[in-house]
């Protein structure tokens, strides 16, 4: 049984102890389309709290394993659901911490699993950092008699959006990408992405969060300090090269957003708080 919700819920997964420095927050950057100074030159350096999610593994090679207690799913089957960060304080340009990561729920959708994971990051002072909530799809794993979980919809305003920002991907964007820690195949590998069942390598869901992350940033607000949370579901496939729609309505302290690309939803269920 490749979920055993009994077992998966509630589990701890192996610490992570990790570190990071200017290069590699400028890389995340780069890797993101950046070419303004203040996230390309380390003097001044500020980074987006995206940079967050993708620190613990930045320096990872191999392609990810789906495999945890009472989880094993093969890869192929697997896409990005959701992701949220919240931050605590600032993330340094360097630093070190430890990530501690737990399985929250196993959710079971009939054609679908769905893995939600908690994870926190803490500096070696024992300060919380951050803290991501996170979920996979995995397609043709349900039917597993799960709770079926909640929607996670969120309302957008009934009116026109207070802003709409156009951001261009680069056709070698996933390639870049890649070298954030992510090595999944799928964003790669022509003949890996048409067994997933896609005509051509996709961009990482994780990539095109830091982008809208980073496009909203720079349209709306007066820096990265400014957001204390940005959660997102990932509702279509982007492919490099393609042009993005951000549609933002501002709700009190929060950015209502959505995403498209080529009119195909991309980003939904998305809100920036504010700090």
């Amino acid at each position: 049984m490749p979920i055993d919700p009994d077992v998966a819920i509630g589990a701890e997964l192996p610490e992570i102890k990790f570190s990071w420095t200017h290069s590699d927050v400028l890389l995340y950057h780069l890797a993101l389309g950046a070419t303004e100074l203040r996230y390309v030159y380390e003097r001044g350096l500020r980074v987006l709290p995206t940079f967050g999610v993708v620190a613990p593994r930045f320096h990872e090679t191999a392609p990810p394993a789906v495999s945890f207690p009472g989880i094993d799913i093969d890869l192929a089957r697997v896409l990005h659901g959701t992701q949220e960060i919240t931050v605590h304080a600032p993330i340094p340009a360097e630093g070190e911490a430890v990530l501690r990561t737990r399985i929250a729920d196993v959710w079971d959708k009939g054609k679908a699993a769905v893995i939600v994971q908690e994870s926190t990051a803490v500096t070696p002072d024992g300060t919380a950092l951050y803290t991501t909530r996170s979920s996979i799809f995995a397609r043709g794993e349900g039917g597993f008699g799960g709770e079926r979980g909640p929607s996670g919809k969120v309302e957008v305003p009934a009116r026109e959006p207070d802003a709409v920002i156009e951001t261009s991907t680069l056709p070698q964007q996933a390639h870049l990408y890649r070298l954030c820690g992510d090595r999944n195949p799928l964003h790669a590998d022509p003949e890996f992405a048409r067994l997933a069942g896609f005509d051509q390598p996709i961009l990482h869901g994780l990539c095109t969060y830091g982008v809208v992350c980073k496009a909203v940033v720079d349209a709306l607000l007066d820096g990265p300090e400014q957001v204390s949370s940005f959660g997102a579901k990932f509702a279509g496939v982007v492919f490099p090269g393609e042009t993005l729609t951000t549609r933002v309505w501002r709700d009190g302290s929060q950015l209502v957003l959505t995403t498209s690309a080529a009119d195909r939803p991309v980003l939904a269920d998305a809100v920036l708080s504010l700090v």
